[in-house]
């Protein structure tokens, strides 16, 4: 009977299997360079939001670790900051664009909720196989959800850049970096792209602010004071139903990212990864939990770290042990939050109009690596209304509830796209209007 966890022997060859490893100083290494290449995100992720992003490190670490014990050590994968939660935990908590978020408590309801509908999902492909998933949200229905998203959040984006001329030029001065820096990089670099255009737009605001005082400066007070070791400051969930009806959606969002993710990661390291795909979800939901119940964001896997393992070809999962307790221990560093919280927000708009686009733009790759057909009818009409769903942010109230863009846009999509489907002819070999063999994972 094979044991749960893998032995992992020491790899001797080019390439390292999942349930391989490295010599243990090299292991080290790979597992800060995972930590570096998933951190530009997961820390922008709660800015954007108003959290904290000493505790989304925290429990990204938690959360991988959750992930890795779920999937018995087999599916290399890093979990960090969902950006899909940006949208609806706006919608919540009306939170304006800079500094803490006041009213955090309904949106962390809403994310434990979330983290359990996807839990519940797991549980479920663990009995029944992941097929009905990618029947009911193929790709063309996947997609224009996503770019919904990234639509749904354009204004915030917009308000984060708008300001005086020099709050402009940090704003556009960070997003002409990080574009440069994503395009002409080295590829190491460009892995952290997010990171570095922190850096930069930091350095353009202090030269404007602290430097010639057309901006309020940065004061670094805080990180004086803070204590390089200590106990984060936790936040507790309320529940309210409304928040928790508009959020937990956002778990049919996380299925398809994450399910495109371990296909992809089969592929990279031809292992048949399906067994674990119903665990995976199981992992990510509780993951998800967990971080909401003290203060942190929803969780999913990153493809940064997908880029590394494909760049490295190395898939050893006990790096990613590694990288999930250093994320730990930066946690525990208030010094470490202090210094993000300096983040101006010129610094954070210009990067909101960056990510928020590509979570758009991708959708758009979706759609062509999985040959999307928009000549049928069906594909143009679900995309169609979604996207104008979530772009104009429609909003439908029944009772007491309320469903804002990005829930109405899901429930048109999936329904449409459904609808549509009732009495059609489908050739042989072809499921939801694409052939399986042409048919990709999302990246």
């Amino acid at each position: 009977m094979p044991s749960f966890f893998p032995s992992w022997p020491l790899s001797r060859g080019g390439v390292v299997a999942p349930d391989e490893r490295l010599p243990w100083g090299t292991t080290g290494v790979m597992g800060v360079q995972h930590l570096v290449a998933m951190s530009g995100s997961t820390i922008l992720g709660p800015l954007l939001m108003g959290f904290d992003p000493n505790l989304a490190i925290l429990f990204s670490g938690i959360g991988t670790l959750v992930f890795f014990l779920l999937t018995g050590g087999r599916v290399p994968s890093y979990l960090g900051s969902s950006f899909s939660f940006i949208a609806v935990v706006i919608a919540v908590t009306g939170y304006a664009g800079s500094g803490a978020n006041p009213n955090i408590g309904p949106a962390l309801g809403g994310i434990i909720a979330c983290g359990a509908l996807y839990a519940a999902i797991g549980v479920l492909v663990m009995f029944t196989g992941s097929g009905w998933i990618e029947r009911l949200m193929p790709p063309a229905v996947t997609g224009a959800v996503g770019a919904s998203i990234g639509l749904n959040l354009a204004p915030v984006a917009v308000r984060g850049i708008e300001g005086t001329g020099p709050h402009l030029l940090v704003a556009l001065g960070t997003l002409l970096a990080t574009a440069l820096i994503a395009v002409y990089a080295p590829l190491r670099i460009r892995r952290v792209s997010i990171l570095v255009g922190i850096a930069a737009g930091y350095f353009i605001y202090l030269l404007l602010g602290n430097g010639f005082g057309l901006l309020p400066p940065i004061s670094f007070v805080e990180i004086s004071a803070a204590p390089w070791l200590g106990l984060p400051q936790f936040h507790t969930p309320t529940f309210e139903t409304g928040a928790m009806l508009l959020i937990a959606p956002v778990a049919f969002i996380l299925v398809a990212e994450n399910l495109g993710h371990i296909k992809a990661i089969g592929a990279m390291t031809g292992r048949n990864l399906d067994p674990y795909v119903g665990r995976g979800f199981l992992g990510d939901g509780i993951a998800t939990m967990i971080s909401g119940a003290g203060g942190g964001t929803g969780v999913t896997t990153y493809v940064e770290n997908m880029g590394v393992m494909a760049v490295t070809r190395v898939y050893s999962t006990l790096i990613f042990v590694v990288a999930a307790v250093a994320a730990i221990a930066l946690g525990f560093s208030p010094k470490f939050g202090a210094l993000l919280r300096t983040i101006p927000g010129p610094v954070l708009g210009g990067l909101a109009v960056v990510v928020f686009g590509l979570i758009a733009s991708a959708m758009i790759r979706l759609w062509v690596d999985n040959r999307v057909d928009f000549s049928d009818p069906r594909n143009l009409l679900t995309v169609g209304v979604a996207l104008v769903m979530g772009a104009g942010n429609f909003s439908v109230t029944i009772g007491g509830f309320s469903i804002a863009g990005i829930g109405t846009a899901t429930i048109a999509a999936i329904g449409l796209y459904q609808l549509l489907g009732i009495g059609r002819r489908e050739p042989v070999g072809v499921v939801s209007g694409l052939s399986e063999t042409e048919t990709r994972p999302p990246h």
